[in-house]
Parts: structure tokens; C-alpha cells; sequence
């Protein structure tokens, strides 16, 4: 029977791709025995209730077999309908083309480029050992199950991955099982001569368990080698020896990855597995079967689970302390908060944005996170939280070495199980963070990222750790929010707007160089995300739109043309150009008032600003890389000094 249900599972998904005229054939044929034995005999889930807190989680990185996720899921018992698969990688379906969560039942990761997917799994599982230490007692378990994975060559050949399984190895995530569909095939050829490594040497090399499965067509020999691993003490990757395209004429190449089958391929293929040839054909027996599998054996995990929770709901003040884990949407206000800024305070926003998350931290303590090797620079550190090791998932703060393209999948992940996250690094590095910043977005993912050394004020780190492009191209990443603050009240109000936001990723962008705390600021404008810091005296004859550390420039240059040359200027102050955009109308034309000049002023490219400056020579910016040497040097190389300020505007306005 399970090689029948396997052989219904293959042509449902064959349908699909060629219904749709896309996708990827070769994965489906090549790894259908691995997925159908993980659901049917090792996934504790419920397709009755698919959003289960204790749900084993399942991650498709190799998320161009979609098409074998959705007709598994389908035969499982998951809520997916056969229109769905019949419409597969069609608008207003739940079969988009690669795994979305919140779009089809039972997928619990969004799958973005490839590797993605490990290091989100990665977060997902360290996400369970943290909840574990969090929420179970000696008389009640919540939280206890499994993260697997299906990936493939590519995956393990993208340096994400390697960052990621390197992590899980030291932190001895045993919760985490990968099985991995190794074909030796990708979309341009074999990966002779790409992709040679002794994939168990280096697995044993970063702490990792290995098991090999020779036979990928072998049931038997798969669900043996899933229950072994389940027993270690370590993550396990499972290498299943597989054939792509497995009884397709274009068996074993690669031709079969990205390309529906002929007609003729498809009809000898049906005849070969013993499957009637109409299309989309359901065996009722075997898919009953199937669910039948799944239902008996996950329903007693399930049954199990609902009478500790119901204990819970007994007491209260356990299920007030663990509500997090149910509902992670934050409703808070801190802006009425006293966090004691003196008025004299002068200093790095990092810094100051240390001693508020703090203290926000105490009010909230499913708030963690960590850095990529350089809290102690970045200051992104929660003093009282502990660090998170494997002997301690009790901590707070989470070092994730030198891996920022994996810290921030792992924040995803952790997002997903609920935790509010942060990851921080310096703002140059955020390059190699983007594609997870990105994936945040479009699941929709709270994580907060902290970036500091915001401009090429660093001087003397030189220009390849002066940020130029990076604010440009955080903005324009559709559900990003991106907040650049220029003092200590802007940080208050960036927090707060932050932390009541429950949908969208946030950027706070902080200095290394030292800013007063201004008089005018307003914590309680930054959620508008641009206003008026300094108004005009009598008449306006210029606005200057400033962001960071450059709001306090803008603050002395319009101070100093009133007193030399008369000239009136308006600031405003934007911590976010996202929010302001948000805006009616109105408001932004009220805040950038009737003037012929407006002036953008950022340390950083101009990419972007042409929306609100005047013209390109009303746009404040560096247009070039940075140099190396002391701070005045380098804002005197890139034009970007006080004096060089001050008379372009001057200019601007008189001529």
C-alpha cells in the first residue's frame, strides 16, 4: 500500500505541473518515498487543527518541489482542496508556485532562494528548545516536538546553509532532522566537478549525526533511519540516495528538473507506476488509507498535548505567564515611560538605544536576540538575560558568530515560534542579511534588526565599512519598516511603534557617532514618521527633510543662516520614511510646508529622495564611496562638512 499511495502521490503532482505548464518534475519522482514516509509514519501534526502549537514542523528548502508538498499534504488529510491542485501556481490558490505560510495549510515555512530554508529550520528548532526551558514544568509538557527538513544539492552548496548547520551543531539541536534528497543532479548538469565534498565528513565535522540511505526508493530503509534519528543526541542530516526524475524518460538528468514532461513521458510514466491514465486521479482507498495512517497515529500526540493544556487553563497564572506562546501580539506603551535621559546626554544612539531596550526587556521577556559577533560594539546586548548556550536555552541573548546571512534566517525562525526577535549587526555588513530580511517581509515576521555604524562617520574603518546604499535599499523592500533615529526620544518612539507593529520586520539604524538630545524631538511623532523638529521664525524660505545624527547638523545650519543671512529655514526631522509615506496627504504637505526649496540631507546616497527634494541639486547625500581617514577628512573628501553644507544650501536658496 505505501508504495501504491507513493505512485498516486507522483502523478497528482505530475498533473499539477503539467496542468500549470511549470515546475519541477524531477524532485517530485526523485523524493516522494522520503516525504510520503516522514508523514505517514513521523510527523505528529493535525490536519484538523494545522496551526498546533506542538506541531512537528515541516520545511521544504528545496521549495521548487512545492508540487510534491501539496499533493502530500492533500492525500495526507490537510485542508486543500483538489482545485487547489488542479489551479497549482495560480493566483488566489493555495498551491502558489513555492511554499507560503499563512497561504496553504501545513506549510510552515514561506521558501525563499535555497538554503533559506535550513537556517530557518535552524531557527525553528533552537525557537523549541528555547520554549521548552520556558513553558514546561515536571507536571506539563507544551512544547516538545521535531523540525525536519527536505533539501537538496543546492541547498547544501549556498554558504548559508554551512553558517546555519554549523550553529545547530554547537548548540547540540537534536530536535533537528535533515533529509537530504542527494540526486548528484542540478539545473545546469551533474555537480561532479561543483559539489564534491564528503557531505558525512563534513556533517561529523560541525557536530552533526550522519545516516546514509542507499535505496531512496526504500520505505523501509528510510523510516528506520528517521527513528534512529530521532534518538540522537545531535542534528541529523539523512543523505537519501536518490534518482531524479525516477521513471521518466529523462531519468537521472538534468533536463527533468525545470520542465513539465512531455505527453507521451507522462502517459508511459502512469503506465509504469500502475496509475489509470485520466488526469488527476484519486485512488479513494489509498488516500483514505493514508489519512487514516496519519490521523491514528497523530491523534494521540494531540489528545495527550490537549489534556495538559487543559491543566493550564486551570491555572491561571501559569497561562497568563505563557500566553506568549498562543498569542505573540504585543499591545504596549512606553511613551509615557520615564526612562530617566538626562537633558545634557550626549552620546552614540547604539548606546542609548542599549539602556532602553533594557529596560523595555524587563516588561517584556520573550523579547531576545543577539548579534553576529559584535554586541559588545553594537551594544544590541540584554544585560540581565543570560546567554543562550546548550547547556543553557534559558538565556536571552543569542551569539551567532561571524554568520549574518544565517543569523538572520534563524531569526525567522525564531519569530515563527513565537518569540520577538532582534538581530544586530554593523550597518555595512547588513549586505550579506538582505534575502532573510527580505523572507521576514514577506512572511510577515516582527524581527527587529539592529544595525549601527550608520554612516561613513565610522572614518577610519575606511570605505568598505561606510555605508552608502544600504538605507536605499532597505527602502525599497515592500513591508519593511525602516526607522534611522536622531536622539534618545526618536529611539523611544521608534521602540514603541516597533513593538505594537505585529506584522511587519523593522530596521533601526543607529550612530557610533555621538548626538545631543535635542530639544524639539518628539517621541511621540516618530509613529508619523516625519515631522516638524524646528519651524521657521516669520517666513519659510527653505525645509531641510534630515534623518540621524544629520537632524542636529540641520538644526545648526538653519540656525546659523537666520543669524548671518536671514534666511528662514524649516527641519524636519524623518525617523522613517516608511511611516510618513503612510500619511494622508495633507499631513506631508503640511509637514514640508509651500516652499520652492526643499532640501533631503543624509549621509548616505541619494537614491530615493527625489520624491521630496526640489530637484537633484536640493538632494543633501554622498554619491560616491567613502575614505579612509579621520572623521573631519572624511566628510571634507565627500563634501559632506558643515561649511560645504552650508553653502550649497545658501546657494540653492539665493540664486
Amino acid at each position: 500500500m505505501d508504495e501504491k499511495i507513493i505512485c498516486n502521490i507522483k502523478t497528482l503532482a505530475i498533473d499539477m505541473i503539467h496542468e500549470a505548464g511549470s515546475g519541477h518534475p524531477g524532485i517530485v519522482l526523485g523524493a516522494a518515498p522520503i516525504l510520503y514516509t516522514l508523514y505517514a509514519n513521523h510527523m505528529h501534526v493535525s490536519t484538523n487543527d494545522p496551526a498546533w502549537i506542538n506541531r512537528d514542523r515541516f520545511v521544504m528548502s528545496a521549495g521548487h518541489g512545492s508540487a510534491l508538498l501539496y499533493a502530500t499534504l492533500y492525500m495526507a488529510g490537510f485542508d486543500i482542496h483538489l482545485e487547489d491542485l488542479k489551479n497549482f501556481r495560480r493566483y488566489g490558490f493555495k498551491t502558489p508556485g513555492h511554499p507560503e505560510v499563512g497561504v496553504t495549510p501545513g506549510v510552515d515555512v514561506s521558501t525563499g532562494p535555497l538554503g533559506q530554508g535550513i537556517a530557518t529550520a535552524v531557527g525553528l528548532s533552537l525557537g523549541e528548545k528555547m520554549m521548552k526551558q520556558r513553558v514546561n514544568t515536571k507536571e506539563i509538557t507544551l512544547v516538545d516536538h521535531k523540525v525536519y527538513v527536505l533539501c537538496g544539492d543546492g541547498d547544501l552548496m549556498e554558504g548559508i546553509s554551512y553558517e546555519a548547520m554549523s550553529f545547530a551543531g554547537s548548540h547540540h539541536l537534536d530536535n533537528l532532522i535533515v533529509l537530504y534528497d542527494s540526486n548528484g543532479v542540478s539545473l545546469d548538469g551533474t555537480t561532479e566537478g561543483v559539489f564534491s565534498e564528503n557531505i558525512m565528513e563534513r556533517m561529523k565535522s560541525i557536530g552533526w549525526d550522519y545516516e546514509l540511505v542507499k535505496d531512496g526508493e526504500n520505505v523501509r530503509s528510510i523510516d528506520k533511519a528517521i527513528t534512529r534519528a530521532k534518538n540522537n543526541k545531535k542534528p541529523t542530516l539523512i543523505e537519501v540516495k536518490t534518482v531524479i526524475g525516477k521513471g521518466s524518460y529523462l531519468e537521472g538528468k538534468n533536463s527533468v528538473h525545470g520542465k513539465p514532461l512531455t505527453e507521451e513521458d507522462l502517459k508511459q510514466l502512469k503506465s509504469r507506476l500502475n496509475v489509470p491514465q485520466k488526469e488527476f486521479y484519486i485512488d479513494e482507498t489509498l488516500r483514505e488509507a493514508f489519512r487514516m495512517k496519519v490521523a491514528q497515529r497523530t491523534n494521540i500526540a494531540y489528545t495527550k498535548w490537549a489534556e495538559s493544556y487543559r491543566k493550564c487553563v486551570q491555572e491561571e497564572t501559569f497561562l497568563k505567564q505563557i500566553s506568549f506562546l498562543f498569542n505573540p501580539n504585543i499591545r504596549c506603551n512606553f511613551l509615557d515611560y520615564d526612562f530617566q535621559m538626562d537633558g545634557d546626554l550626549k552620546e552614540a544612539t547604539r548606546s542609548t538605544n542599549k539602556k532602553i531596550m533594557n529596560t523595555i526587556s524587563s516588561y517584556i521577556p520573550f523579547l531576545i536576540g543577539g548579534a553576529a559577533d559584535v554586541a559588545s560594539t553594537t551594544n544590541a546586548y540584554l544585560e540581565k538575560g543570560g546567554d543562550v548556550s546548550f547547556l543553557n536555552f534559558k538565556g536571552r541573548n543569542i551569539h551567532f558568530g561571524i554568520r549574518e546571512h544565517a543569523m538572520g534566517a534563524i531569526a525567522n525562525g525564531l519569530a515563527l515560534s513565537n518569540f520577538r526577535v532582534f538581530a544586530s549587526t554593523f550597518f555595512c555588513f547588513s549586505d550579506y542579511l538582505k534575502p532573510a530580511v527580505r523572507m521576514s517581509a514577506l512572511m510577515h515576521l516582527p524581527v527587529v534588526y539592529i544595525f549601527s555604524h550608520d554612516s561613513i562617520l565610522v572614518g577610519q574603518d575606511g570605505p568598505t565599512h561606510q555605508p552608502i546604499e544600504q538605507l536605499a535599499m532597505f527602502r525599497s523592500i515592500p513591508g519593511v519598516v525602516i526607522y534611522r533615529p536622531c536622539d534618545a526620544n526618536e529611539i523611544i518612539g521608534a521602540w514603541n511603534t516597533i513593538l505594537n507593529d505585529n506584522a511587519h520586520p523593522s530596521i533601526l539604524i543607529l550612530s557610533r557617532t555621538e548626538v545631543p538630545l535635542l530639544k524639539t524631538s518628539d517621541k511621540r511623532m516618530v509613529e508619523k514618521g516625519g515631522y516638524v523638529i524646528r519651524k521657521e521664525v516669520q517666513k519659510l524660505d527653505a525645509t531641510i527633510v534630515a534623518t540621524g545624527s544629520e537632524v542636529s547638523i540641520a538644526l545648526s545650519l538653519a540656525e546659523l543662516l537666520y543669524k548671518e543671512k536671514n534666511l528662514d529655514i524649516r527641519i524636519v526631522s524623518m525617523p522613517s520614511t516608511t511611516l510618513f509615506e503612510e500619511q494622508p496627504k495633507e499631513y506631508r504637505e503640511a509637514v514640508l510646508g509651500d516652499t520652492n526649496h526643499i532640501f533631503t540631507l543624509e549621509a548616505a546616497s541619494c537614491f530615493g529622495w527625489d520624491s521630496y527634494a526640489s530637484d537633484r541639486n536640493h538632494r543633501l547625500g554622498i554619491a560616491t564611496f567613502g575614505v579612509s581617514g579621520t572623521k573631519d577628512e572624511v566628510l571634507k573628501a565627500t563634501h559632506f562638512d558643515f561649511a560645504s553644507l552650508k553653502i550649497q544650501i545658501e546657494k540653492e536658496i539665493i540664486k
